[in-house]
């Protein structure tokens, strides 16, 4: 997945998430379904993510910020609890170590403030 995906800003993009398949992550128990991204692992992207209850994601640092919307469960990390319909945005080099206690679903963009 080194490609980039979905990046066409002057052209209408449309996913049927649900019939995307899921992929892989850097933690077990966490798995995505990407809707745009600059590179695997790095740069811009946005995506599906779902935690399987007690996934725990390794900490890490966001060059050019996150933003997060809770979709389902409850989203936790080092700096609070997030119920589904919360969405919180974080600055570049915001840090945080992530996990769930739920299976939780979240939509994700980073690499873009």
């Amino acid at each position: 997945m080194t490609e980039a995906l979905n990046l066409e800003l002057d052209t209408v993009v449309v996913v049927e998430t649900a019939a995307q398949p899921w992929s892989g992550s850097r933690a077990e128990g966490v798995v995505r379904k990407p809707l745009e991204r600059e590179q695997a692992e790095a740069g811009r992207a946005t995506s599906i993510v779902q935690f399987e209850p007690g996934a725990r994601f390794p900490p890490h640092t966001h060059a050019l910020g996150e933003e997060i919307l809770v979709l389902s469960g409850e989203f936790i990390d080092d700096h609070g609890r997030y119920p589904a319909g919360t969405w919180m945005r974080s600055p570049h080099l915001s840090q945080h170590n992530p996990w769930v206690e739920q299976e939780t679903l979240i939509y994700v963009k980073t690499g873009h403030l």
